[in-house]
């Protein structure tokens, strides 16, 4: 079996749980921070959506730039952009990903700085397990907090949370 086989199932069912998180979003709540230092919540709901469309560079460029001078971040400007946005990113990533060979993942990738200075270099295989789909289950799970925060019912992840009517 090749490797991206065992991946992709894994991937379609944390994309699934993403879409039903960000579901939850209210454009109410767009600017909410929970702190000074956090990250508003459409920004953060906006930054998983993006992260989607980076899986396709990923496959197709054995590294990436990351100019923060140059770099803007997509910022979805409410609840229904955020999710016609990641539909369209999740299905763009499916199809790029079901191509893809155990000798493609095997091909070391990197993140630099625009000096050419390394932030990260590792196994493209290792970048999409981590840096896409870790990193998005990370920040999914900052956006549950900040809905149950604000007491919109947090959807069911891996199994009942405390507003599925089995409760806990």
């Amino acid at each position: 079996m090749a490797i991206i086989d065992s991946m992709l199932p894994e991937y379609e069912q944390e994309m699934a749980i993403t879409r039903k998180t960000l579901e939850r979003v209210t454009d109410a709540l767009w600017d909410y921070k929970p702190h000074p230092k956090s990250m508003a919540l459409g920004a953060l709901a906006s930054h998983i959506v993006e992260s989607q469309g980076w899986i396709e560079g990923t496959i197709q460029a054995d590294e990436w730039v990351m100019d923060m001078a140059t770099y803007k971040p997509f910022l979805a400007a409410n609840r229904d952009e955020l999710l016609k946005s990641f539909d369209t990113n999740v299905a763009d990533a499916k199809k790029v990903l079901k191509g893809v060979t155990d000798a493609q993942l095997a091909v070391t990738w990197s993140m630099k700085n625009p000096d050419g200075s390394i932030m990260f270099a590792m196994p493209r295989g290792n970048v999409l397990r981590t840096f896409m789909l870790n990193h998005t289950i990370h920040h999914r799970a900052q956006l549950q907090v900040y809905l149950r925060m604000n007491d919109i019912p947090v959807p069911s992840i891996y199994g009942p949370t405390a507003d599925d009517s089995a409760g806990m």
